[in-house]
């Protein structure tokens, strides 16, 4: 007997994959369009679309009376969270470590350098022949501030190392150490914002952090700071980010917005000392490389009946 394995990338373009004639395992590629490739029965090993949102993410999800592991290529889970409770007790929710720590450390770079330095203005400035010179704030002295020190807000300190950055103070959900030092528990926020001139948001959305970051946490930010979220939209509280960028007293930098896809019209897109990019931390030429050595690493594991990596739920 096969078991079906569900892939959004072809398995004929992915390396590594258990053989299907000693794994048992058939191989069907389904990456969010209308019609399924087989009944999700069937399934026990089904690897998320990538960036197809809630609706397409759990579609399948009660009819995979079978299935054993689902598989994000995303670090984030909340987009497969509402159709949990449908599966059958025992399923491994895995997310996918490893694949976006490169790419989302690296728009974090870029995205607290371009609104130091000015680059928007600079872009503008260029659009109408303008020379837009002057002195800009620097990242080297500054005092920066991750909240959310899993692998990816390991990546960022790992990239922040170079740029003579003052101090880097790390927070999690709990209190814990590192080889680069003490990460600090999320109730000690109030006394680490005052002292932060950038402050990293790489944090999953979960019920605490969903609106961590309200009027009483903005309120706390240093004048003239920054803020960097590379995390989740819903994390932020959008009416209080506005009262604080319009006033002029903070700027931000924004990969994700609450709501996302950001519509037009929307008082974000024109509101002052605020960046945005599209949701695209993870969507770079790094990704499918490290996707795909993660499904056969994992569907490697599966077929040897060895546990997988990335667990970050199991249903009950």
């Amino acid at each position: 007997m096969t078991a079906d394995v569900w892939l959004p990338i072809p398995a004929d373009e992915i390396e590594g994959l258990p053989a299907p004639s000693e794994s048992g395992l058939n191989y069907l590629h389904w990456d969010g369009g209308p019609y399924f490739p087989a009944d999700p029965a069937g399934c026990v090993f089904y690897a998320v679309p990538y960036m197809k949102g809630t609706e397409v993410a759990v579609r399948p999800l009660a009819a995979m009376t079978s299935v054993r592991v689902v598989q994000t290529l995303s670090a984030g889970i909340d987009h497969v969270e509402p159709g949990l409770g449908s599966l059958p007790a025992g399923v491994r929710l895995c997310n996918a470590k490893g694949v976006h720590e490169a790419s989302t450390a690296e728009l974090t770079l870029a995205l607290i350098l371009a609104s130091l330095r000015g680059i928007p203005g600079f872009v503008r400035g260029q659009d109408k022949e303008e020379w837009r010179s002057g002195f800009y704030p620097a990242l080297a002295d500054k005092s920066v501030l991750i909240v959310g020190y899993g692998s990816i807000g390991a990546a960022i300190e790992d990239r922040l190392a170079p740029f003579e950055c003052a101090r880097v103070a790390r927070v999690a959900r709990s209190a814990r150490a590192t080889e680069r030092g003490e990460v600090r528990a999320l109730t000690e926020l109030p006394t680490l914002l005052p002292e932060a001139d950038v402050v990293i948001l790489s944090t999953p959305l979960t019920e605490q952090t969903r609106g961590l970051v309200n009027a009483g946490f903005l309120a706390r930010m240093k004048d003239g700071s920054l803020l960097v979220n590379v995390a989740r939209g819903p994390v932020v509280d959008t009416k209080a980010l506005l009262a604080e960028v319009e006033s002029g007293r903070i700027t931000a930098a924004l990969d994700v917005t609450d709501p996302e896809p950001l519509p037009a019209g929307h008082p974000l897109w024109h509101a002052p000392g605020v960046l945005i990019s599209p949701h695209v931390g993870g969507s770079t030429s790094a990704f499918m490389p490290r996707a795909k050595r993660l499904l056969a690493a994992q569907l490697t594991r599966f077929a040897a009946g060895e546990p997988v990596h990335n667990v970050v739920f199991t249903t009950r």
